[in-house]
């Protein structure tokens, strides 16, 4: 191949994987979770790819839905905010659901919210859903990943 055909070639490819890359994730795994008597309909994100993705790009998001993100092992996670377009609470979380800290995140900043603890999940929220529940570091989630 024409080494200027191979450079365009190249481009339309990153061109085309940038236009993949900024859509956002809207059809992972489901799974129930229960904070109370809140039911929470969370999409899971469960590979690498899926968890750098996150809930970035996303224009809005319903009320009773969020992010569990799931990692193999329970470590410090820390999140941040670039390319996310929602103001976001995240909720760090034991492997037995309890709610180890919780942070409110603002959109696209770069600054980096992290668990006090090891954990392996992690699950964001709108902006205020837990404090407006009353959901405190504590609080324990219930569902199928916490069994």
């Amino acid at each position: 191949m024409h080494p200027m055909k191979k450079s365009l070639a190249l481009a339309a490819a990153v061109l085309a994987f940038a236009a993949f890359a900024q859509e956002p994730q809207m059809n992972l795994p489901r799974v129930k979770l229960r904070a109370g008597m809140h039911v929470i309909d969370a999409q899971v994100a469960a590979t690498n790819e899926q968890r750098m993705t996150g809930l970035m790009f996303r224009q809005e998001m319903p009320q009773h839905e969020g992010m569990l993100f799931v990692f193999e092992q329970p470590s410090q996670q820390c999140f941040w905010m670039k390319n996310t377009l929602l103001p976001l609470a995240i909720a760090f979380v034991a492997d037995d659901g309890t709610i180890v800290n919780l942070d409110e995140m603002q959109p696209q900043t770069t600054d980096s919210h992290c668990s006090t603890k090891p954990v392996r999940y992690v699950l964001e929220m709108n902006k205020g859903w837990f404090a407006k529940r009353g959901i405190k570091a504590g609080a324990k989630l219930e569902g199928p990943p916490f069994k």
